[in-house]
């Protein structure tokens, strides 16, 4: 059978599966069900992905990430899919809400800052403002996204400070969305004084969950605001640095600066 042939055989039946209907939809529920990957690209992505539309006859289903890399797929860069999914920020009234958000510039690279009527529900880093944009878009899909105004600048100009000087303190109104076991990871986290360091054990403990060493580090990669909650002060337990959703370098340097400060 030569590959025309077999494309041609498995694009309807890619079409007829119930799966390709979630992709299609970009259908949050079933994100962690399965993942699809597109072969003409080499990545796999979870179903809600935001990226373009791959051909039926491209795209193979995989029930882990593992198996997807398994087969010889990476994950796509934009849907994060063997990161936590962040479908738990998400909530029925974020449909038609505002928020607002600006981006500015440090010596970490970018910084974005969105804000709701609660208060700052994002901060994210990085070094393309477009794909700190899109994760934006992808973390809150149903809520309305307009640019900042001058009243921005004040909020900006405080992460940047505190970037750059971290014993200026950060102190920002903020709306924090995530699931209950998120919400004391990170609650624990903000108790780490500038210039410390905790691991993931000593904070699984704190929180009264000694065995969950491995769901704080996930609820740390779910963190939407960094610096806000200082998810770069956990480290392994030989005081080694791990993985940060914006880098490993950018950990260091913010750590080396709140060590000096």
């Amino acid at each position: 059978m030569n590959i025309s042939t077999s494309h041609s055989q498995l694009s309807p039946a890619t079409a007829n599966d119930p799966r390709w209907a979630a992709v299609v939809a970009r259908d949050p529920k079933f994100d962690g069900k399965f993942y699809y990957s597109v072969v003409t690209t080499g990545v796999y992505c979870r179903p809600s992905c935001a990226a373009r539309l791959a051909r039926p006859q491209n795209v193979r289903f995989h029930a882990s990430c593992t198996a997807a890399e398994q087969a010889g797929f990476r994950p796509c860069k934009r849907c994060k899919p063997n990161q936590p999914s962040l479908s738990s920020v998400y909530r029925a009234d974020d449909v038609n809400t505002e928020l607002r958000f600006a981006i500015g510039e440090s010596s970490l690279g970018s910084i974005l800052l969105a804000h709701s009527e609660r208060g700052v529900c994002a901060i994210l880093l990085g070094d393309d403002p477009d794909e700190l944009a899109r994760d934006l878009q992808d973390r809150f899909p149903r809520a309305k996204l307009t640019g900042g105004n001058n009243e921005f600048e004040p909020l900006i100009a405080k992460v940047v400070a505190f970037v750059e000087a971290p014993r200026s303190g950060l102190e920002l109104p903020l709306d924090i969305r995530g699931t209950p076991f998120q919400q004391r990871v990170w609650e624990a986290l903000r108790k780490i004084p500038v210039g410390k360091t905790a691991s993931y054990t000593a904070i699984a403990k704190r929180i009264g969950s000694p065995t969950s060493a491995r769901a704080v580090a996930q609820a740390c990669a779910a963190n939407a605001l960094a610096i806000a909650i200082p998810c770069h002060r956990v480290v392994r337990n030989d005081g080694g640095l791990s993985g940060y959703r914006w880098g490993v370098e950018s950990k260091r340097v913010l750590l080396e600066r709140e060590a000096r400060s």
